[in-house]
């Protein structure tokens, strides 16, 4: 079938050439001769028996963590505008469409510019979308967040988080020490923030503080 289909274009093309675009008697022989070395190179390369298959871009899948959903859940993103908009970006990103899903929620903060979830949503999207590195734009979106509801524990939370997938231990130590210190002793996120201070003191310990001169000197 993929032979008849392409002599038939050939053809076609061939007469196209003649009554259409007018060709001379005198180029008959070397336009026919070049078609039939397009035929020749496809006949040499190519599979026309072969069946066509759609190929879609996909996203890796693995860089997506679950384990965020529960802190985000923790931190009170369970109710209210933002949930719609959440749960179907984190569906999105299960299905490794990480891209569709920062856009997502970039229509999400559109639409409610003053919820900090989003913010705080969005902030973790894009980061994903990044493979786990930190950009302006998740930057940006915190720090929104964080202006809208300066007491959310969110925005610093996965700000910290940002920046230690992006190996900016420092900066997410001390974004996250700051916020276990104003944290409640009964919050339900001060657990996990603490374990993670733990573990991220025994992978790179924080190094001691300089030490003043003595006066005088």
């Amino acid at each position: 079938m993929g032979w008849l289909i392409l002599l038939v274009m050939t053809i076609a093309l061939f007469g196209a050439l003649v009554f259409l675009g007018k060709l001379p008697r005198t180029a008959f022989e070397l336009t026919g001769a070049a078609l039939l070395l397009g035929v020749a190179g496809y006949a040499w390369q190519a599979n026309p028996g072969m069946v066509g298959v759609s190929v879609e871009p996909t996203e890796k899948p693995n860089s997506f963590n679950e384990d965020s959903i529960t802190s985000r859940e923790e931190m009170g993103q369970r109710f209210g505008t933002a949930r719609e908009w959440l749960v179907f970006s984190d569906a999105l990103n299960r299905n490794g469409r990480h891209g569709a899903a920062a856009n997502y929620l970039r229509n999400g903060v559109k639409e409610h510019p003053n919820d900090p979830d989003l913010w705080v949503g969005l902030g973790n999207a894009i980061v994903v979308h990044a493979d786990g590195v930190i950009t302006p734009a998740a930057q940006f979106a915190f720090q929104k967040a964080a202006d809208i509801s300066p007491e959310h524990p969110g925005p610093p939370f996965f700000l910290g988080m940002a920046y230690a997938q992006s190996g900016k231990i420092d900066q997410a130590r001390a974004i996250w020490t700051e916020l276990l210190e104003r944290s409640a002793e009964d919050a339900p996120w001060r657990k996990d923030l603490e374990s993670r201070l733990a573990a991220m003191e025994k992978m790179q310990p924080a190094l001691p503080m300089p030490q003043s001169p003595p006066a005088g000197n």
